[in-house]
């Protein structure tokens, strides 16, 4: 794909063409993504909402949490986002053109190339844990850095086989088969709740019971490689993994390999600085931020994840020249960032407002309490600052991948992990004191510090691809009506909260602490809760969305009355 020439004006959104067949397949691939991420992360729910009833956020829960933490950068510096922003454009743009014996050589190199060095990484990580968890985890000390060491250790070796799983991935998109890709991490999810709750059941202490998980989790790990390979080689023509760099496409692979490592590598030296900062405010700030995350990744992942995911290997596969190319990526950029957009906004008007009803529905359990419900509220009242922005920048950073560009992503991540990790400095370590909040609650400004950066860096993603292919983005009147739509509907499930409250009494013993009118009814089981307030949440906002004529609304109810008329 020719990169188009910088512009020195934009040009305005073209109007929507025919549906053509890449068209019809990008479409019919963020549905499949969507679908495979939705079946993951609900099994993440359930494995959530497990790891919560059976060890809570005690110490156990939290240095398993990091322990994860540490050999998935291994999984993260060279898994899918790597591989989406190397591979994937070099491999899908080589099917495109019909290359497919080029196609099959990269794919080979690349497998040699990525099992190479994931494992030298895997060998240095187990030797080097000690270092890790000091570096990662600073609060850890005594019994729980041993732990923590322990459980690293057995953890490596099933990351490794994680990056793997993302060649499988990155293989079987690039020929538009999205669904099995990310339906894989389900295996996941079930070796490590069959662990939980087979372990769990034997009523194993907790610092027991983590060790026996991490041995779950790379069960799963290779469960998840290994469900993906006989459809991989099926796609692959004449597969023979080499370590040969002899071809110009692979090393067009490592060069742009090589920034897009480095730019994730920034990027997760952001996640462990918050891991570091939150192990230094509390055991369960450490926890329970791992928690807000799984819940915050939900719509990141089912929107922004799957409509990026999809749009990339067909804006690889464009092809063209200058305005020709430009155009097209224009089209695909806007009416992706639309659908993003419309999903994702009501999420986040449903963590700031009804963020206790939904974790307590996912999560409160077992020894996942009540309290630990309202504590990660907090937290993802902070979290929904940047999820709009999250979600943006995913399909911002692909539409540059796609043009082989993957030095402006690096950059504008430094400028982020830079600015993030100061603020977060400030915001989460120092500013509880010196306004006299309680220090666990630190945390909170971790997820806010978090969502402040991420809108720096999706605005300047947006204003680059401006400079280079012209006008791109969410129109300014449909944010404001999706914002109004969100906000209604916020505070009509906030509203219903408040009235059941009210009407069956507030828990006793804690309204000055926590505030007895932000309180959930306490007599009302967590998942009644959720689908009273969250059922009319939906209800207000695709109402009022469809009545202002939005059209991303109007497909969703067309949708739902084709099936109602297929029945």
């Amino acid at each position: 794909m020719t990169v188009p020439p910088p512009r020195s004006a934009p040009s305005p959104v073209p109007e929507p063409r025919p549906v053509s067949p890449g068209t019809r397949a990008r479409g019919g691939g963020a549905l499949f993504v969507a679908v495979g991420i939705f079946a993951s992360r609900l099994m993440g729910l359930v494995r959530e909402r497990f790891f919560a009833h059976y060890l809570g956020n005690g110490m156990a829960a939290a240095v398993f949490k990091a322990a994860l933490r540490i050999p998935n950068f291994l999984q993260n510096l060279f898994g899918e986002g790597v591989l989406s922003g190397s591979f994937i454009p070099v491999y899908a743009g080589l099917l495109g053109k019909g290359d497919t014996k080029e196609a099959d050589r990269v794919a080979g190199a690349v497998f040699g190339l990525l099992a190479v060095a994931t494992s030298v990484m895997v060998a240095v990580g187990m030797l080097a844990t000690p270092l890790f968890v000091d570096t990662i985890a600073p609060g850890f000390e005594g019994e729980a850095r041993t732990l923590a060491i322990q459980l690293v250790r057995i953890l490596f070796p099933g990351t490794g086989m994680l990056v793997l799983s993302a060649w499988c991935l990155g293989v079987l998109n690039s020929h538009r088969k999205f669904l099995l890709s990310y339906l894989a991490p389900v295996v996941w999810n079930l070796a490590i709740i069959a662990t939980l709750v087979v372990a769990g059941m034997r009523g194993l202490p907790e610092e027991r019971l983590v060790v026996v998980l991490s041995y779950g989790v790379v069960a799963g790990c290779l469960l998840q490689f290994g469900v993906q390979v006989p459809s991989v080689l099926r796609m692959l023509g004449g597969f023979r993994p080499t370590l040969s760099t002899a071809s110009e496409s692979v090393r067009q692979v490592l060069r742009s390999f090589g920034t897009v490592v480095i730019g994730r590598g920034v990027v997760q030296v952001s996640a462990y600085v918050d891991t570091s900062y939150a192990s230094l405010i509390a055991d369960r700030a450490l926890s329970t931020l791992t928690y807000a995350q799984t819940i915050y990744l939900i719509p990141v992942s089912l929107f922004g994840m799957s409509i990026s995911a999809a749009e990339l290997p067909e804006m690889s596969r464009t092809a063209g020249a200058g305005e020709e190319v430009a155009t097209k990526l224009r089209t695909r950029i806007e009416a992706g960032a639309r659908r993003i957009a419309f999903f994702v906004v009501p999420s986040a008007a449903a963590l700031l407002f009804i963020g206790d009803v939904v974790a307590g529905g996912l999560l409160q359990t077992g020894r996942f309490t009540a309290a630990d419900t309202r504590y990660l509220w907090y937290l993802l009242m902070g979290s929904a600052v940047g999820l709009v922005a999250s979600a943006l920048g995913r399909l911002y950073a692909s539409a540059f991948y796609a043009m082989k560009d993957t030095k402006t992503p690096l950059r504008f991540a430094v400028v982020r992990v830079g600015l993030g990790a100061a603020a977060a400095w400030f915001l989460a370590l120092r500013l509880p004191g010196l306004v006299g909040l309680p220090e666990h609650l630190g945390a909170v400004f971790l997820t806010v510090t978090s969502g402040m950066v991420a809108w720096f860096e999706a605005q300047m993603l947006r204003r680059a691809l401006v400079g280079q292919i012209g006008h791109v983005g969410v129109p300014g009147a449909l944010l404001l009506k999706l914002w109004g739509a969100g906000l209604a509907a916020g505070l009509t499930g906030l509203g219903i909260k408040l009235a059941l409250a009210r009407a069956l009494g507030t828990m006793p013993g804690v309204e000055a602490e926590w505030g007895g009118s932000l309180l959930a009814p306490p007599h009302l089981h967590p998942i009644v809760l959720f689908l009273a307030v969250v059922l009319p949440f939906g209800a207000v906002y695709f109402g009022i969305t469809g009545v202002l004529g939005i059209p991303e609304a109007k497909a969703v109810f067309q949708r739902i009355l084709r099936r109602r008329a297929a029945r």
